[in-house]
């Protein structure tokens, strides 16, 4: 899809001082209709899901889940006109992306892996189990995390609700853009983890809200979603390594 065709981008929803307000400057009462959109097809969509993890279809659900989260994330823009963020397919801002997205790796990639090894050496197991591959399935599994998981989850719960969130913000005044943006972060993460757990069915899930807070805020950080796919991907595949050499 080419997302240069959009019109709005990252940049116009994130509410910033230079700009306060997303309507040309001007305050507007907020978007009832589309926060109702955005909590109607939040929840649609993630029990969409869940009941295809308990169906006699799951065994295709590798494919099915990743189609309605991007389904539902583009049906209601599609439907209303058409506007989605943009991804940021650009040598400038593929560069900052990139260097961003190093250091965030090498910050809390470390920090994880040490968690993990000290919960393993005081007798604890893994707080999430991930379902390791076998031999040359590897590859495949790799592909899967990049190419449908982390794509689907993150134009969903970023370049869909936060976007959302975001967009809601055309009433704030300057002080509070900052404040607005966390609140699209928390909020995006928390939505991530609710669902994790409803899909997953196991409480534990709920620590799916920290790495989710990191990917609100490559979206913001870099605004484009390619950032938050590739840490999304990345962090499924690392996590994963990490189990198997702790196992």
């Amino acid at each position: 899809m080419n997302y240069s065709s959009w019109d709005i981008t990252v940049a116009d929803s994130v509410p910033t001082n230079e700009s306060a307000h997303l309507f040309n400057g001007r305050a507007k009462r907020p978007n009832i209709s589309l926060l109702v959109e955005t909590i109607v097809v939040t929840i649609a969509a993630i029990l969409a899901v869940r009941l295809l993890a308990t169906s006699d279809i799951s065994t295709i659900g590798w494919l099915v889940g990743p189609v309605i989260l991007v389904t539902a994330a583009f049906a209601p823009r599609i439907i209303k006109g058409g506007q989605f963020p943009k991804v940021g397919f650009n040598s400038k801002q593929i560069g900052f992306i990139l260097v961003t997205l190093f250091w965030t790796c090498l910050a809390i990639f470390p920090v994880v892996f040490i968690g993990l090894w000290l919960l393993r050496f005081w007798g604890f197991g893994l707080p999430l189990q991930p379902v390791l591959p076998q031999g040359h399935k590897w590859a495949c599994w790799v592909f899967y995390q990049f190419m449908y998981v982390a794509v689907a989850e993150e134009v969903f719960f970023r370049g869909y609700v936060q976007s959302n969130i975001l967009m809601l913000a055309g009433t704030v005044e300057h002080r509070w853009c900052r404040l607005w943006n966390w609140l699209s972060i928390v909020l995006s993460a928390a939505c991530f983890a609710v669902a994790h757990i409803i899909v997953q069915g196991q409480i534990i899930s709920v620590l799916t809200f920290l790495p989710g807070v990191v990917l609100g805020w490559l979206f913001i950080r870099t605004k484009s979603l390619l950032a938050p796919i590739l840490f999304h991907g990345l962090a499924n595949t690392c996590y994963c390594v990490m189990a198997a050499a702790l196992v």
